[in-house]
């Protein structure tokens, strides 16, 4: 009898220990800096990664997972079991590394190797790899868990106040003056998803007001919140973290949270200072 095994990337900073538990395989999206290449979460911590991008100058670029790695591995497994294969992949928008997957599934056994691209990222691509996982141990079919996972991807919201303008113009996302600006008033871009891409929602004047109206937009958007298992990530502050978290849990009446830092491959864009949460909408 074949089994249904559940593969993840380290975009969805998740960490480590509860992929294992969930019996996610993880493939690794890489991170460079100054000529070192690290994998994110495996040889280097998100507390490492934001204490060495803290230093002037330093600007780490990531890459993809390469076709020649999921094929490997994919090759790996249709040659030694007969299981089948779901990849729950980082969003298309963000990333290669959901084509690459693609492919490399059509060079391997595309009948039982399935990608879904996932649009997502962070915690918020985490929460749809628990319910993939999930479904899976609970011994549901291929296309059921399959259905769970578009479910997820249909209704996750992601909402996010970003740390660093720094970082930003240094993706080359934000001007200069445009940076320099930002810090000059305090001022924090919200941003969101659609259909996979970033996209820029509302200013704040201030971390304070930015956080009060991701509050706002999680009541705009959020259905039944009270039962949700609400994801929070961060970069750098644990503590700005849980107390979003009791915010959260004291407005909505929330219990189930899944908290974790950002790592290195969404933190190269965002930096240090970075506060997003993840729930459903109808």
């Amino acid at each position: 009898m074949s089994n249904i095994r559940i593969y993840a990337d380290n975009a969805c900073d998740l960490d480590m220990e509860l992929l294992k538990s969930l019996n996610v395989k993880v493939f690794y999206l890489t991170v460079t800096i100054k000529d070192k290449i690290y994998h994110d979460r495996m040889n280097l911590s998100p507390t490492e990664f934001y204490k060495m991008i803290s230093a002037p100058g330093i600007m780490p670029t990531t890459s993809q997972v390469s076709i020649g790695d999921f094929q490997q591995e994919f090759q790996r497994v249709i040659d030694e079991t007969d299981d089948e294969i779901i990849y729950v992949a980082f969003s298309s928008g963000l990333s290669g590394t959901y084509q690459a997957a693609c492919m490399a599934r059509d060079m391997v056994d595309a009948k039982r190797i399935t990608v879904i691209d996932t649009k997502s990222a962070s915690v918020g691509y985490g929460l749809t790899v628990i319910r993939a996982a999930e479904a899976a141990a609970q011994g549901m079919s291929k296309e059921q868990i399959i259905a769970e996972i578009k479910d997820n991807i249909k209704r996750i919201q992601h909402i996010f106040i970003v740390g660093s303008f720094e970082m930003l113009k240094r993706g080359g996302r934000v001007s200069s003056t445009a940076a320099a600006l930002g810090n000059l008033l305090n001022i924090k871009l919200l941003l969101h998803f659609v259909d996979g891409k970033i996209v820029p929602l509302e200013k704040a004047h201030g971390l304070k007001k930015g956080k009060r109206r991701l509050l706002d937009l999680m009541e705009e958007r959020g259905a039944d919140l009270i039962n949700q298992t609400i994801g929070i990530s961060y970069s750098y502050d644990l503590e700005g973290a849980l107390e979003l978290k009791n915010v959260i849990k004291e407005r909505f009446g929330c219990e189930k949270f899944v908290i974790s830092e950002i790592g290195a491959v969404i933190g190269s864009h965002v930096g240090a200072g970075t506060y997003s949460v993840f729930f459903l909408t109808e």
